[in-house]
């Protein structure tokens, strides 16, 4: 491995990967190997992907696939450290020791988070409806048996949103099925029909985001553990891994300040690679959520083509980069010049007063032609799960070395030993 900066990056093993996640990344890990300039330690984020949901039994699978996916596009444990973050128990322990430095507001911040959590949002909103809800008894004797309902309803809900802690499961339980009795109330309470409906879908926002685990909250100081425990100058990321980056630039300066000079701030590395969106969506991000408008990787030939003779398309006949009017045929393209190499202007010349399936058609042959030796270098790995395991371990080991060394100095410096 060649001498230089160490440069330290993961990959989360959580499925297939797409080609957003290729241009994104493994593309651009396999370049900066081949660059000579780094000392490259690539990871397989497997402690990072237990923040999701998963299988635990199709975890391993996972793992090893993201291995073979590593090898097969060009990451050569020769020339880069190759490992498994849950191999290295020194990420965890220092994780734990980051935490006690790292203000509760600075993760708070984290955009990731506030948008798959940020209950006190619906909090505040919940309790403000419950000071406004005041129903009169109404003059109709026949809505006097609902009205009964609704003030119980109504003394139930302020007590709820009143209270200092948080609603329990239970509570919102029951609290739905109160607001699904409510949605079917006569005429006479029309607006507060109304409003059950929508706090009813409200409250299945907040439900689903109070299920959000701490991992999550959590997960740029293991981020940080993971880049500084190597020493590393630079962290090739996205642009929504950079707060988090920044994040770990912050934790290192508040514990050089209070335990002296023992961290690196490292320092992103930001390549030109496209924002991959859905071919069904072309406002929406590519994901492996939705895998019939998802190319991946490994996706045969056959799959390729039905996928993107599948994408949607603008208005129009022109084939034309135009991001605002043309979104869709605007991301084809993009596709099209990552994995040939030609300019955005060159493919507008060479597909002019052409119909948009003859770009369909030359896509779909380009992106079945550059896997074509991935695949079959995939294939193979696979078969010989047994080599993939080892790769793992010999770069685990060479990690650990550095890892162990580091941490040992990290609990000198807190008083540890």
């Amino acid at each position: 491995m060649k001498k230089g900066d160490i440069l330290v990056s993961g990959v989360q093993p959580t499925g297939k990967l797409h080609i957003g996640n290729y241009l994104g990344a493994l593309k651009n890990f396999v370049d900066l190997q081949n660059s000579g300039k780094y000392q490259c330690y690539f990871f397989i984020a497997d402690l990072h992907s237990l923040t999701g949901e998963f299988n635990p039994k199709e975890k391993q699978k996972q793992i090893l696939n993201l291995t073979a996916d590593f090898l097969a596009a060009g990451l050569d444990p020769k020339k880069s450290v190759i490992f498994q973050q849950s191999q290295i128990p020194a990420h965890s322990e220092l994780m734990w020791i980051l935490n006690t430095i790292t203000p509760m507001g600075e993760l708070e911040r984290m955009t990731q988070f506030k948008e798959k959590a940020g209950m006190g949002d619906y909090l505040l909103y919940f309790k403000q409806l419950s000071e406004n809800i005041n129903v009169e008894r109404p003059e109709e004797e026949k809505a006097w048996e609902e009205y009964e309902k609704i003030k119980n309803f109504e003394k139930y809900y302020k007590e709820l949103f009143s209270r200092e802690i948080e609603p329990t499961e239970k509570d919102l339980v029951d609290l739905h099925k109160i607001l699904n009795l409510l949605k079917n109330l006569s005429s006479t309470y029309k607006q507060l029909r109304e409003f059950s409906r929508a706090t009813n879908n409200l409250l299945d926002e907040y439900v689903k985001r109070s299920k959000t685990k701490f991992g999550l909250f959590d997960y740029p100081v293991l981020m940080a553990a993971d880049i500084i425990i190597y020493n590393a100058r630079f962290v090739p990321v996205g642009d929504d891994q950079l707060q988090h980056l920044e994040l770990t630039r912050t934790v290192v300066r508040k514990f050089n300040s209070k335990f002296g000079k023992t961290f690196i701030e490292p320092k992103a590395i930001q390549t030109e690679t496209p924002r991959v969106m859905s071919l069904a969506n072309p406002e929406k991000k590519m994901s492996k959520s939705q895998p019939e408008s998802c190319l991946f990787i490994d996706d045969s030939p056959e799959e390729i083509k039905n996928k993107i003779k599948r994408a949607v398309t603008d208005s129009g006949s022109e084939i034309k980069y135009d991001k605002k009017n043309k979104p869709a045929i605007s991301n084809l393209l993009e596709i099209y010049s990552a994995l040939s190499g030609d300019v955005i202007v060159k493919l507008e010349d060479e597909f002019s007063g052409k119909n948009y399936s003859v770009l369909k058609n030359d896509l779909a042959e380009l992106v079945a032609d550059y896997f074509s030796d991935f695949r079959k270098k995939k294939s193979a790995l696979l078969k010989n799960p047994v080599k993939l395991r080892l790769a793992l371990e010999s770069g685990s080991e060479k990690a650990s070395k550095i890892a162990n060394k580091k941490i040992l100095e990290v609990k000198k410096k807190v008083g540890l030993i």
